[in-house]
């Protein structure tokens, strides 16, 4: 059998899908690094919603998707940007994300950490708002005994006027944390409103204010989460960090390297990308626990072309193609996201997406995946 797919000319060209899964099972957590998958929401298709209205969730297909990684031993970074923070999932969403998932991880023995922000700020606040905000949300994920990620905050980005403001901000909300955090630093191509944070558009001089807050409190910094896309940048900070901080990479374009490491250290990983790739993810991280680093790389090398597919620009719209592939894996009965954002990418990435992703095997269920594109494509014109 074959598919017509359409290329980013507007060409149809003839693709001959795979007719097997890779072989991947289930297993433990693994030993070597740490590894948390961010994971998505599934949207409720049935709820009558617009795409201003608050996001309706199918909370037992979300909860069900969370047990599929967790079954693969990959930690769940909970109510990140994956999961459409300020995109489509408000404050009241979030909080309802995190409970459910805390409960759920309890229940099955899973780890998870959340995203810990000030979206329930809807305008212009000043620094005290922005620290009180940030603490009623660390305050709920402490209550429900998930550990905390401190995303960075649009607010602070536009309330700050420079490095001192975060400086007094952070050291506050870590000296009343009860346990280590991650601190997370996402870069303006994941959020424009972003730019210049840690007081500074020069990466160097934000490198150096995020490291002062680090050095002031280690021993409240279980790990930082880095998300800027630039490899060398990562290992330069991580080499810097204080003993027993760890980097948990959140580079979509270059993680196999990073969390392969180097003679003087490695990166953990906190990914977007291993929503998708989850199971072929867990499988190359417990080849690399036994010390076969280039297993590892033979596993995990051929997912980028796939990542940097999903994650091109504008890269905050790749939480599209992780849902679409989702529906094509049979995770999820539908192509619906809250906001309406799966029409945020094009026929040719989704189809680009699909090869790529079948050709990798991820799809345990390959006619399965070729029948929805076909629906897919059927709905665009296309026929086959």
């Amino acid at each position: 059998m074959t598919i017509r797919l359409p290329d980013s000319g507007g060409a149809l060209r003839t693709y001959e899908p795979r007719t097997e899964p890779l072989a991947m099972t289930p297993g433990t957590p693994f030993t070597s690094r740490t590894v948390f998958s961010a994971a998505h929401v599934v949207a409720d298709p049935y709820a009558d919603v617009s795409p201003d209205s608050p996001a309706a969730v199918d909370w037992d297909a979300t909860l069900a998707f969370r047990r599929h990684l967790w079954s693969h031993g990959l930690g769940v970074a909970e109510a990140m940007d994956t999961a459409q923070r300020g995109m489509g999932l408000d404050w009241a969403g979030a909080a309802e994300l995190i409970g459910r998932s805390a409960r759920e991880a309890k229940a099955v023995g899973g780890r998870i950490a959340c995203g810990v922000g000030t979206d329930q700020l809807l305008g212009p606040a000043s620094l005290e708002e922005v620290a009180s905000a940030y603490e009623e949300q660390l305050a709920l994920a402490e209550e429900h005994g998930v550990q905390p990620i401190l995303m960075a905050s649009r607010a602070l980005a536009a309330a700050a006027r420079g490095p001192e403001e975060y400086l007094e901000i952070y050291g506050r909300l870590l000296r009343q944390s009860t346990e280590p955090v991650i601190l997370h630093w996402l870069g303006p191509m994941f959020d424009p409103a972003l730019e210049g944070y840690w007081g500074s558009s020069d990466l160097d001089a934000a490198t150096d204010t995020f490291l002062e807050v680090i050095s002031a409190h280690p021993d409240k910094v279980d790990g930082i989460k880095i998300s800027l896309l630039d490899a060398q940048r990562e290992i330069d900070l991580r080499r810097r960090l204080p003993q027993g901080v760890r980097c948990y990479t959140g580079d979509d374009f270059n993680y196999p390297e990073l969390i392969a490491g180097d003679e003087k250290g490695f990166s953990h990983a906190l990914l977007g990308i291993f929503d998708p790739l989850g199971p072929l993810a867990a499988e190359a991280v417990r080849v690399l626990d036994t010390g076969n680093v280039q297993g590892f790389r033979d596993l995990l090398d051929p997912t980028v072309e796939l990542s940097r597919h999903l994650f091109q620009t504008p890269t905050r719209f790749y939480k599209t193609g992780v849902v679409f592939l989702a529906w094509l894996a049979g995770h999820q009965s539908h192509f619906t996201m809250v906001g309406g954002l799966q029409s945020a990418r094009s026929l040719p990435h989704f189809a680009k997406a699909y090869e790529l992703a079948d050709g990798l095997g991820l799809f345990p269920d390959p006619k399965l995946a070729e029948e929805r594109m076909k629906t897919l494509l059927s709905l665009y014109g296309v026929n086959q």
